[in-house]
């Protein structure tokens, strides 16, 4: 996954919205090395492994992962014989990822280093799969991203990118919200990461970079988090590990209303929770991109 640091909203984007792959370099990666998102990964598991089954890699695909995190697409493709290459910006999720793949004695999956907004290294038309969920939406230069998953993926491939959905009535997007309320404002020209969640913005970046509109789908659809303990200790996670909340609370913190911000995520987490005492489970709704290349 990534984040842009350089704003001060902790779920930061880009600054311009048609840069050229040469600006500077994605300053992402101290975000997500500052927290440890395989602690919130480890409670998507289950939804990375529906979506896989639903997007149907086949043995021998040649398959990009971008903004990958650990592996939680990355290794369900590769167990359906994918070649499978994980792209991310932090190096520690990268090293997760290897050790994953390593473990799981997938020697068909690999992870590096790289940015979604300028693929450095990839050969164009290189792969038959490029997926990216809630990854790619959050790396600066949005043009860019659509234009470098365009690129790499062969005419005849697809693309399947999930984002958040700005004001939805559900988790992630609330906990963006209630954050960036105690956050700074954010510079001028920002542009937010979950403007990709906005079906007509989605569909206006991607024929930007050449797709025919008539080639694009959106759907809504869902990922649920299960976590094994109440609410609150799961939103402990995201205090302690996920790196735009991290920032938020010291944020909070420093103008003294930790509380606050703790009140407010509580009671969204237990809004949001379906699962039975003791447990948590909650649904999170996001745009389904579908590119036919």
């Amino acid at each position: 996954m990534e984040q842009d640091a350089a704003s001060n909203e902790p779920g930061a984007g880009s600054t311009s919205d048609g840069a050229p792959a040469s600006a500077p370099v994605n300053a992402n990666k101290a975000l997500w090395e500052k927290g440890d998102f395989t602690r919130l990964a480890e409670t998507m598991r289950q939804s990375g492994d529906e979506l896989v089954a639903w997007i149907a890699p086949t043995a021998g695909m040649e398959v990009l992962d971008l903004g990958c995190g650990d592996g939680t697409t990355a290794l369900p493709a590769a167990r359906r014989g994918a070649r499978v290459l994980g792209v991310d910006i932090a190096s520690n999720l990268v090293a997760a990822g290897n050790r994953r793949a390593r473990e799981a004695g997938l020697a068909d999956l690999r992870f590096v280093e790289g940015d979604a907004s300028a693929l450095v290294g990839i050969e164009d038309a290189r792969f038959d799969l490029v997926v990216s969920m809630f990854g790619a939406m959050f790396a600066p230069r949005p043009h860019d991203v659509a234009a470098e998953m365009v690129r790499v993926c062969r005419p005849g491939g697809r693309i399947v990118m999930g984002n958040w959905i700005p004001g939805d009535p559900t988790l992630v997007a609330g906990v963006l919200r209630i954050c960036a309320a105690y956050m700074p404002p954010p510079p001028e020209g920002f542009v937010s990461p979950v403007s990709w969640g906005q079906e007509e913005t989605a569909r206006e970046r991607f024929v930007a970079a050449g797709i025919p509109p008539e080639r694009i789908g959106c759907e809504r659809a869902t990922y649920t988090f299960r976590f094994s303990g109440p609410p609150h200790a799961f939103l402990a996670v995201f205090r302690d590990f996920y790196g735009p909340t991290m920032n938020a609370f010291e944020a909070a913190r420093r103008d003294g209303r930790e509380a606050e911000l703790q009140g407010e995520l509580e009671a969204l987490f237990e809004a949001e929770n379906r699962g039975d005492a003791g447990s948590t489970v909650i649904p999170a709704t996001y745009l389904r991109v579908t590119i036919e290349r």
